[in-house]
Order: C-alpha cells, then structure tokens, then sequence
C-alpha cells in the first residue's frame, strides 16, 4: 500500500486539518454559518523572489467541480506578486471550509515548482533545460512534479506517465550504470545507438570511468556525427572546477571539429549554477532544485461575512481586484466595488483574478499545457530574478 490519498478522499474532504473538522462541528451544532469571500494570498514569497507562477489550477477544478460556491481565480501560469488574491471562494462557509487544506496543498507546492522552472528556465535563456527531479520525492506525486516543472518552463521531461499529462515523449540520456555493466563508456553508447529508436536524440554520459575531455573525444568520433550531445554529471567531490572542465571539453572538441556536439549538465544544478555556466553549456538536466522546490506560503483568509468586510489582524477586509494597466504594466490591489477603471498614465485596467467557477461550471476550458508554458515564458521574460 503506497501512503496516498485517494481522489475520491481528496474531494470528500477527508485530507483537511482536524481543526477545520471540529469548527464544522461545533458551527452545526450551534446553527452557526454564513456566505462569506475567502482569499487565498501569499504575503512574502520564498529565498526572496520577487515573483511567482501560479500553479495547480488544473487539480482545484477537481475540488471544486462538486462545491455550490463561487470563485475567482487567476488563470494557471499567471506571474503573481506578494499580497495579491489568486484565488477567492464566496459561499456558505459550511460547504468549503474543510477543503482548505486540500486547495492550499494544491496550489502551494505546484507553484513553487512552478516558480523555480521558470526562474531556471530565465536563467538558461534559449539552453535546453529538462526536469530530472522525480527520483528526489515520492514517486507517487512524480506526474504532478513533472507536469508543473514543464508548464513553468521546462523543455522536457523524464518520466513517461508525466511526459503523457504534457503530450511530449519523455526525455533522458543513459545512465551510469549502463556504461558501468558494458565496462567502458564507448561500447555503452554503441550499444544505445544501436538499440534505441534513432528518433531519439544520442547523448552520451562522459564521466563515469575516464577524465572528461579524453571520453568526449573517444566518443565523438565513435559516433562519426551521429551524436547530439554529451552530458557531464561529474559528482561535486571531483569537479574541480567544473566551469573549467566544461571550457576544456569544449575546446577539445571543436578543435577536431565536433563544434555541433551540445554539452549537457548535471548534478546539483540551480539556477545560479545555470548562470555561472552558460558560456560553456548548451543545456541543463535540473532534478532537486525544481522537485524539492519551496512551496509557496499561501494562505486562506475570510475577509467579507455576508457582504460586510471584516478579516483577522494582519489581512486588508473586503473583497478585491487585482488589475494590471494594458498601457504600463503595473498591478494594483483595488477594492471590488468603487475601484478605478484607469491607471495614472491613461491606460485601461484588466482584472487578472477573474471569474472561474459558480456551482460547478467553469468559466473556460483548462489550455494544454504547451499553451500554459508559452503563457509563463512570455510574462517572465525581462523579469529579474533577484
């Protein structure tokens, strides 16, 4: 038995806190409920971004599908910043209260896998990056790592269940241990050559027995031009200077022109290893930054009961827009009614938390996820990191 929840148990609100139980508890036994709006907001983001990507929007509807609520919510993939509502719930607290835990979950982890794809996605520019990070977390959660690790930005994935959410084929190399049972990294990558679909793109792993330049070399011109790329997993207790090393192969190998042949990275990468390294890279597998990413600290807040503002200590009462100006770009938090309907500079404001659900009908059909990915690296890019 794998320690997982169910579907079924997710949606019938069992995964929730005991606490939100026994509130429900106690307010039906004192008749107690009222419609309220709920926001779910994060007031800082993690290590410092300045941003984050919305993430988990496509497991919400599955909770959401059956609650006789209404709710706003950003679109998935859409750039917030701290203090703004991606999402507000407005319904009898009595039927959504106990999914607190569960909503949150959803979009707490997901955008900061999310978050950190496109930030090492910002950092490589126009470099191949591919999620490696299922093998750090459960397995059973692989699907969800991968499907968001590649909305926020990634080029590909390497799990298979995961590479069918995005409808791509899934993406890998070889491993050590395919060139440690053939003996020598030469034979293995014939062999991969040999065996494994030509539509396949060839990469050879060049670190597992030999110094690095020397293995590049033996396997470029085995492969005479069939070889795509090389990938450099070089464990931290040996590197040296890993820059250097690259640098060094690099040369090595467009000096007896084999300038097409990509070098791939590996290992302990993150998005300031990805901007120490682009000079000397083509490309980056990525595995526990993105999987084991911090989650962002959502919360969820009622802060209207029966349409008058009120909210705990620390949390701004009343329900809210959140607009950006079509003409500068710059967002604001504005009350829902009353609020302006043009920027300082002249420009109209489009709301971004928009109606998404009322009952159980959703406002539009969930993209794919090429369209979601394309949606994020459009709004990141020019966005600083720090």
């Amino acid at each position: 038995m794998f320690h997982l929840a169910t579907p079924e148990q997710i949606r019938s609100g069992q995964v929730t806190d005991v606490y939100f139980s026994r509130a429900q508890q106690v307010l039906r036994a004192k008749g107690v409920d009222a419609n309220v709006r709920a926001e779910f907001i994060a007031k800082s983001l993690p290590e410092g971004w300045p941003w984050a990507v919305l993430a988990g929007q496509e497991e919400c509807r599955e909770v959401l599908a059956s609650l006789p609520v209404r709710v706003r919510m950003m679109a998935e993939g859409t750039v917030f910043y701290p203090y703004e509502p991606v999402m507000e719930i407005e319904g009898r607290y009595s039927d959504f209260g106990v999914f607190e835990t569960a909503l949150l979950g959803l979009i707490c982890q997901a955008s900061g896998i999310a978050t950190m794809a496109a930030r090492c996605k910002r950092a490589a520019g126009g470099r191949d990056l591919i999620s490696f990070g299922a093998r750090r977390m459960h397995p059973g959660i692989a699907p969800m790592i991968e499907r968001n690790a590649y909305i926020g930005g990634c080029d590909g994935v390497a799990v298979p269940l995961a590479a069918e959410l995005v409808d791509h084929e899934a993406a890998g190399t070889m491993p050590h241990a395919l060139i440690l049972l053939f003996g020598d990294t030469v034979a293995a990558t014939l062999a991969y050559d040999e065996v494994v679909d030509p539509r396949v793109k060839r990469v050879s792993l060049i670190d597992t027995f030999q110094d690095e330049k020397f293995e590049a070399l033996r396997v470029a011109e085995a492969l005479a031009g069939r070889l795509y790329a090389m990938r450099l997993d070089t464990p931290g207790s040996r590197r040296g200077d890993f820059y250097r090393i690259l640098e060094e192969v690099r040369w090595e190998l467009d000096l007896r022109g084999h300038e097409a042949v990509k070098l791939y990275v590996s290992g302990g990468i993150d998005e300031r290893a990805i901007l120490e390294l682009n000079p000397v890279a083509d490309g980056y597998g990525v595995g526990t930054a993105i999987s084991n990413a911090p989650v962002v600290d959502f919360s969820m807040d009622i802060m209207e009961i029966e349409g008058r503002p009120v909210a705990k200590r620390g949390k701004l009462s009343g329900a809210k827009r959140v607009v950006a100006c079509e003409g500068c770009g710059v967002r604001a938090i504005i009350p829902l009614q009353g609020g302006r309907a043009e920027c300082g500079c002249g420009g109209r404001l489009k709301d971004v938390l928009v109606p998404f659900a009322d009952s159980g009908r959703f406002e539009w059909e969930q993209p794919p996820a090429d369209e979601i990915r394309s949606y994020v690296l459009e709004q990141v890019r020019g966005l600083a990191l720090e």
